[in-house]
């Protein structure tokens, strides 16, 4: 019975046990605290932002102190979302985005989780996108690249970057492992180079210094060199991501493919490829986000991009003070999109697991 006293008995610390119910008396204190800071914060937060916030005035100085001014973003938000695009054609930036935004909302649809869908899909509704914000076909009158602005134009430079970067990371993953040592080192080199240089210095190289270097006519558009050479850069960093990939893959999967008698293209269609894109998709997801942000970058040489474009809304005497609604406003659509992007790639991640399982 001693014996088994001894084994059963909870053990007690020096100070008779009350150690670990003073711990569970703090613990209990700091959570109730904790959470009568947070109920705090969020009353604050609700009667800035609801109760006491001010939604429609002409200036910031009729909006109520004390509480948000959200009438800079009805004033303003045409100068937001669309910059110094003409007014009365601001319908087709409008247009041109809810395509975009009308095309991811189809993606919940499984039957087009396709490659060959997916990709005309994306051609189709970036092809639809330049058309409507530049116009000079169909009856529309034209508008010169350095009159948009705004979200459109953030969203022009993502498709275009994404468009254009993917495949260019594939193919530069492949010549990197290529067998002919001189084209792989001097790819491996070319992407290293810009992968260390600055996005900021690329861009600004592109776009400011490139006119210096070649005749107006040879330099073409200054979006458009600076949307390529944003490109070419994801591509860059995309095709470290595809040969991580590819260098994930076990050998057996390639020789057998070589059993098989499957040349090397179809090495690479059906066997390689699908298994590193696979590999590297939540790195890939993770690139895609951050490129969406950095096409802030392009305000440094001049573009009125979404982040620009709110600044200049509140850069003026009427509503100088009504800056942070206008951020607020920003962070939000920039949380929104990232989150798409994010909902995107767990969805594509989970069908390949089904179609693995």
């Amino acid at each position: 019975m001693h014996l088994k006293y001894l084994a059963t008995a909870p053990s007690k610390d020096k100070d008779g046990g009350t150690a670990p119910v003073v711990k569970r008396g703090l613990s209990t204190l700091l959570t109730v605290v904790a959470a009568l800071f947070i109920a705090w914060l969020g009353w604050v937060v609700l009667r800035w932002g609801v109760i006491d916030a001010t939604w429609n005035a002409t200036t910031a100085a009729e909006c109520t102190p004390g509480g948000a001014c959200w009438a800079v973003l009805r004033a303003r938000y045409h100068l937001i979302l669309f910059g110094l695009y003409p007014v009365v054609e601001q319908w087709r930036p409008a247009t041109a985005c809810a395509l975009v935004i009308l095309a991811v909302a189809l993606l919940q649809w499984p039957r087009l989780w396709r490659s060959a869908v997916l990709l005309w899909s994306a051609v189709l509704v970036a092809a639809a996108f330049v058309v409507l914000m530049h116009g000079g076909i169909l009856g529309l009158p034209a508008v010169s690249t350095d009159r948009w602005g705004g979200f459109a134009l953030t969203l022009f430079l993502y498709l275009v970057g994404i468009l254009l970067g993917f495949p260019t990371g594939v193919v530069l993953a492949l010549m990197r492992r290529s067998k002919n040592r001189q084209l792989a080192y001097a790819t491996g080199f070319v992407v290293d180079a810009v992968r260390t240089l600055p996005m900021v210095m690329i861009l600004f190289s592109v776009g400011v210094l490139a006119p210096m270097l070649a005749p107006g006519w040879l330099s073409g558009d200054k979006l458009w060199r600076v949307a390529i050479a944003f490109a070419f850069v994801y591509g860059c960093y995309q095709s470290e991501i595809v040969r991580a990939g590819l260098q994930a893959i076990p050998r057996q999967q390639e020789e057998a493919a070589k059993a098989l008698a499957l040349s090397r293209y179809l090495r690479l269609r059906l066997v390689l490829l699908p298994q590193g894109l696979t590999n590297g998709l939540p790195a890939t997801v993770n690139l895609l986000v951050a490129t969406f942000k950095e096409t802030s970058i392009v305000a440094i040489i001049g573009f009125f991009d979404f982040t620009a474009s709110a600044q200049a809304a509140y850069g003026n005497a009427d509503w100088v003070n009504a800056y942070l609604e206008v951020y607020l406003f920003i962070g939000a659509v920039y949380f929104a999109c990232a989150s798409v992007i994010g909902w995107l790639g767990s969805t594509l991640e989970h069908r390949l697991r089904e179609a693995r399982a």
